[in-house]
């Protein structure tokens, strides 16, 4: 076998290990990134975004584009609307896939990914996050208690009516607490628009 075949075997083996490809996967191990394209012309990869390949023929699942998206933003936390879609709560199909950065993080201009951010202060950044794996790309996403309240700190953005639901159905499946919403309602700053809803279902 020869080298080239070796490198193209290897890169092969890494799309199949990490789900979605990008440039610096392969230098990192030494391989030149002209590999990818070359693999694209030849049908056995595809690429998913700008810099993002993955195998053509890869066994993807509903949640691919939350895949791709984690792959190019490692620091961002899927949140808001697509938390709610991943955890299975309410009726909410977002176009945009949500995702928190740190506060004081510049937001990446010019995407060629459906992806809305939004910045989210340190303490709210830093609790209530669980990891996933998505298509072999580790995905981090806001938990279904942590996701209901960030919705009622956001309800100018996506409405009160989509966080009450939420909230309602995220309780009747058991998903969460009246206690765990209430222990992110206080990181989070929002006791006071939070408690006569809580109330109301106790």
């Amino acid at each position: 076998m020869t080298d080239k075949e070796t490198k193209v075997d290897a890169v092969l083996d890494l799309a199949r290990e990490l789900g979605v490809l990008r440039v610096q996967d392969l230098t990192s191990r030494g391989i030149h990134h002209e590999y990818l394209r070359r693999l694209c012309q030849q049908g056995k990869l595809e690429r998913v975004g700008r810099g993002l390949y993955r195998l053509s023929d890869a066994d993807v699942t509903e949640h691919a584009t939350l895949a791709t998206i984690s792959k190019r933003f490692p620091n961002g936390i899927i949140c808001l609307l697509t938390a709610l879609r991943f955890h299975g709560i309410g009726t909410q199909s977002p176009r945009d896939v949500w995702m928190a950065l740190r506060r004081g993080t510049a937001i990446p201009r010019n995407i060629d990914l459906p992806v809305r951010f939004m910045l989210f202060s340190e303490t709210s950044f830093d609790c209530g996050e669980e990891a996933h794996s998505v298509d072999n790309v580790p995905v981090r996403i806001t938990s279904p208690a942590k996701t209901i309240v960030d919705c009622f700190k956001y309800r100018n953005k996506i409405g009160l009516d989509i966080a009450l639901e939420a909230m309602r159905e995220v309780l009747r499946l058991r998903k969460c607490t009246p206690d765990d919403l209430w222990q992110y309602a206080k990181v989070c700053r929002v006791t006071n628009v939070i408690r006569p809803y809580i109330e109301a279902t106790i």
